[in-house]
């Protein structure tokens, strides 16, 4: 399962329609306090995160997922942003990858697969 987390409705929106159509399931959150209560008692297993959100933005949910149990604090994260350095943020919290907005379909559909299953990702390679 993948938690998708954005406060624009139209690339949450997207982001769910694209993913679920490859077959992946979903979960939503407008921001890093729903994204938080979305966490347990089924913890995800990746999380695609924008950084810029109001009530709670990526920055504090990372911090607080991260003093959460290891089932739920180990969760790959994925970062979306519209931020040009997304790189070096990604990074600091800890994240599988990094995505700047706008990015292509295919290139998010290969990270979601390989930060999903990194053993099939490297042997296919």
């Amino acid at each position: 399962m993948v938690l998708v987390v954005d406060d624009d409705p139209d690339i949450l929106e997207a982001l769910s329609e694209i993913l679920e159509a490859e077959g992946f399931e979903i979960r939503r959150a407008r921001n890093g306090k729903e994204a938080l209560d979305r966490l347990e008692p089924e913890p995800p297993n990746l999380i695609l995160l924008d950084l810029m959100m109001p009530v709670m933005d990526g920055w504090e949910f990372a911090q607080r997922m991260r003093q959460k149990p290891p089932e739920v604090a180990r969760i790959p994260l994925i970062v979306l942003s519209a931020d040009r350095n997304v790189g070096s943020k990604a990074a600091d919290i800890g994240a599988v990858g990094h995505l700047a907005k706008p990015f292509e379909l295919n290139d998010l559909l290969d990270m979601v697969r390989r930060s999903l299953n990194p053993t099939a990702a490297s042997t296919i390679a």
